[in-house]
């Protein structure tokens, strides 16, 4: 199963996916780490889930029954790895690149959780395979979901550890023109048949770019 699958969603609630906009919206923030040889080695996604879906998977667990907004510990350690359980090829919605070649992620390990401030943030690590020596074309780290059913949005300043020569900065979206294009595609939908939902929630990732000074 994917991630969200785990989560309880009320259709009524959210809506469709079929909807133009994001029903699960998630502040995302991106760790990348280098190893003792330079390399980028892969990086640690941190997901802090809207209030709302978070809210909504606490209750469905049965958890927070005094409604304080408090768990207990064994609630708490229940919560570790709930949205880690992937099906086999799911990219997680996070995706590398070496300028603009793909590269390979790990599935997700050393994964925690936390519940603060009525909202569930979960982290994880994906290893890069193999680690990337970089040279002129940056590392980029792109969160999206293809569906637009789960909005990301980067927040925070993204981070580089292992190396003290490499900067990380983030790239946002030209939303007008990303709007338009969804819009372009979902009017070219034929009226007469069902369609699926174009899969462009890649005209929508932020990304973080990270350069390194020249590393021997």
């Amino acid at each position: 199963m994917n991630r969200l699958s785990m989560i309880p969603v009320l259709s009524t609630l959210l809506g469709t996916p079929a909807e133009a906009h994001p029903h699960i919206f998630v502040d995302a923030q991106l760790e990348v780490a280098f190893n003792a040889a330079g390399e980028a080695e892969g990086v640690r996604i941190t997901w802090t889930y809207d209030d709302l879906t978070s809210l909504q998977f606490v209750a469905d667990r049965g958890m927070d029954s005094d409604f304080d907004g408090q768990l207990t510990t064994t609630e708490v350690a229940a919560l570790s790895g709930f949205d880690m359980h992937w099906d086999e090829g799911y990219p997680g919605d996070t995706f590398a690149l070496n300028g603009t070649a793909p590269l390979q992620l790990s599935g997700p390990s050393d994964w925690t959780a936390t519940y603060a401030n009525d909202k569930i943030t979960t982290s994880h690590f994906r290893q890069l395979v193999p680690p990337l020596a970089l040279g002129a074309d940056p590392l980029v780290i792109r969160v999206y979901d293809p569906s637009l059913y789960t909005g990301y949005y980067i927040i925070g300043e993204p981070k580089v550890t292992g190396r003290s020569d490499c900067k990380a900065t983030i790239q946002r979206p030209d939303m007008k023109a990303a709007n338009e294009q969804l819009d372009a595609a979902i009017a070219a939908l034929p009226v007469d048949v069902e369609s699926d939902f174009p899969a462009m929630g890649s005209i929508f990732a932020e990304e973080v770019r990270v350069t390194c000074a020249a590393h021997s």
